[in-house]
């Protein structure tokens, strides 16, 4: 079990939380927890384990189980952690690490232990040796580096966010957590979220529980300590405890086009935060809970809180907060932009007043600071607010305004967090994030560090979507091979590592021209022979900065490079008419919004959209597409060169 030693110190220390000690006849988990504990559950750590196969991966005439070594106790979950060892199953590879608390144990067998004996007995040469004399093999005399024992381990170590209000009340930050229950009890209790009440006879009410957290800067500094008291919606039943549950939310692309447009229009960017926004949300459904934790009230033990507001954890709680939201500002005088539901705007006051939602994030674009300051009264009159003043981080995206008016959104500190978290502070610069020469196949070898990939790879997808599109396609073309990664994989991966490493400082500038969107589209067609599927790729620009982009493979074959290139115009064009509908429904942008310019690079294409022929053969199974970005270019959404 190379390279678990983390997880078998995790797995003793779990061990020896649960057993007395010489000194005291109880458990330190039961003197800490104050309550006994059943350790039927308690395995051998490195045992056999057969772990019935997750339901969507199973098959009618495929395996039930597959063969795993036991490493130790899921954290966050009632379950176990696998490392799985043998595989029938697609999508289950050796090396795979999973959760799970359906499985047979065999406690006397251990897989990996088998396999390293067997791999380091050396074969006889005759039939006169005695192998009960053989010396076993030394390892290797090369150098190694400090072992490390994982990220997860180290996280576990560093950690000290408590898990419980008493938890929180006993660390030594301790005067910092009480501020922070108080502070969200007194919102709580000020805001009216429930009434206590008897126990209705029959009714199980939900339970809560207190969530604590560490806000920080940019920086990595403690901006904040904050506790949520949250409800176990989890709980909750479909069409009793809740029916509906959709709550919009802001788009990336949306705020960059607001940032773009405040380049280009001279556009003041100010920001609030709305303090427990979903305590504001109005149930429409009858919820009981129980009283939360050190708040019980004396003599009133067996009552329960019946909830007239929303609360954090609740299946219906983004909802109800968003309609409460959306119904304050439609009252007074705002509108809602039909292709963004978190977008609101209103005529008056220089060139109008935009807001743009974001969860409890309120982002707010006028020139006018007199119109600013009158919709923060609002908004305070309405909510408990938080001015944060000019915005200067959005959604962990820093906004750089310089002396031109232009504007940069930058990430440079969530690059670096990358590079250090996964130990590449110190790597070699690369000039370019992918060499197409490299030719990237499904891994038939045994998976390499899969977690460790699917992390990196997890945490450059929002790099890659929020401000870094000269990644996308490198990061998108790696995400294939997440579930077993070889080799090959990984060093395409790290060039993508030290490729950021020297352009942490980039960033996506607006500078104010020119002020319409332009459009490019491209694929490639059959670049793997293990994959017919072509790539599509789309940028669209705007202030002289990308607001919108996408690169992905395609979800049919195509037969040929025009099939392919009219694939990713046919994607293309419905991103720019829903683009065109998101500006055409903003104050500032002048009225009619112009076609927008979409290039492409294939002449075939071009010719077949201009053309009025629809019976050509030879893209009569194509009609569909063509029709659909005919109709974009004949009704003024596209112009295409």
């Amino acid at each position: 079990l190379q390279g678990m030693v983390g997880e078998a110190i995790l797995t003793a220390c779990h061990v020896l939380n649960r057993v007395p000690t010489k000194n005291k006849e109880i458990t330190p988990f039961e003197e800490w927890e104050k309550k006994r504990l059943k350790l039927s559950y308690l395995r051998t750590w490195g045992c056999l384990a057969k772990v019935n196969v997750p339901i969507p991966k199973k098959r009618k005439l495929g395996p039930k189980t597959v063969d795993c070594v036991f490493l130790g106790y899921a954290f966050h979950s009632i379950g176990y952690i696998f490392l799985v060892v043998k595989f029938e199953v697609p999508d289950m590879h050796v090396g795979t690490i999973m959760e799970s608390n359906d499985a047979t144990f065999f406690e006397d067998i251990f897989p990996m232990k088998d396999m390293a004996t067997s791999s380091n007995q050396e074969m006889p040469s005759s039939s006169n040796q005695e192998p009960e004399n053989n010396e076993v093999p030394t390892r290797s005399k090369r150098q190694r580096t400090t072992k490390s024992f994982g990220d997860d381990f180290l996280v576990y170590l560093i950690d000290d966010t408590p898990s419980s209000i008493s938890k929180a009340y006993a660390s030594e930050d301790a005067d910092y957590w009480k501020e922070a229950v108080r502070s969200e009890m007194d919102s709580i209790l000020a805001n009216e979220t429930w009434e206590i009440t008897d126990r209705p006879y029959g009714c199980k009410p939900i339970g809560c529980k207190w969530v604590f957290k560490k806000k920080l800067r940019p920086d990595g500094t403690i901006e904040k300590y904050k506790a949520r008291l949250v409800s176990k919606g989890y709980t909750q039943k479909e069409g009793e405890d809740f029916f509906d549950t959709y709550s919009p939310m802001a788009q990336l692309t949306t705020i960059r086009v607001l940032v773009s447009l405040a380049a280009s229009h001279g556009l003041l960017v100010h920001q609030m935060d709305v303090k427990t926004a979903f305590l504001n949300g109005e149930l429409d459904e009858e919820i009981y809970m129980e009283q939360p934790g050190g708040f019980v009230i004396d003599g009133q033990e067996g009552k329960v809180c019946k909830l007239l507001k929303s609360l954090y954890g609740l299946k219906q709680a983004p909802k109800q907060w968003h309609e409460k939201f959306e119904r304050t500002l439609t009252a007074a005088g705002f509108v809602v932009n039909e292709a963004d539901k978190c977008v609101y705007y209103r005529h008056g006051g220089g060139e109008g007043v935009i807001l743009c939602l974001y969860v409890d994030d309120i982002l707010i674009f006028e020139t006018n600071l007199n119109v600013i300051k009158e919709v923060k009264d609002f908004l305070s009159r309405c909510f408990e607010m938080k001015d944060l003043g000019v915005a200067d981080v959005i959604m962990n995206i820093k906004l750089l305004r310089d002396d031109d008016g232009g504007i940069t959104l930058l990430q440079s500190h969530y690059v670096e967090k990358i590079l250090s978290r996964f130990g590449y502070s110190d790597c070699k610069p690369s000039p370019t994030p992918y060499d197409a020469s490299v030719l990237l196949r499904k891994n038939r070898r045994i998976s390499r560090d899969q977690l460790k990939y699917s992390q990196i790879i997890g945490s450059l997808m929002y790099l890659a979507s929020a401000t870094r599109p000269d990644i996308s396609f490198a990061v998108s073309k790696l995400s294939r091979f997440v579930s077993k990664p070889g080799d090959v994989h990984w060093r395409a991966l790290e060039r993508v590592l030290h490729y950021l490493k020297c352009t942490a400082n980039y960033g996506i500038h607006y500078t104010g021209h020119p002020k319409v969107l332009e459009g490019y589209s491209d694929s490639n067609w059959i670049s793997d022979a293990d994959d017919i599927k072509a790539t599509s790729g789309y940028v669209f620009t705007h202030g002289g900065g990308a607001v919108s982009w996408k690169s992905c493979k395609q979800t049919i074959l195509t037969r040929s490079t025009m099939e392919a290139e009219l694939t990713a115009l046919d994607t293309a064009t419905v991103e720019a008419d829903w683009l065109r509908r998101l500006l055409n429904d903003l104050p500032v942008v002048e009225k009619p919004v112009p076609g927008i310019l979409m290039n492409c690079d294939n002449q075939t294409v071009i010719t077949k959209v201009n053309s009025s022929k629809d019976n050509m053969k030879s893209s009569r199974h194509v009609q569909r597409r063509l029709k659909s970005v005919r109709k974009m270019r004949n009704s003024g959404v596209i112009a295409l060169d």
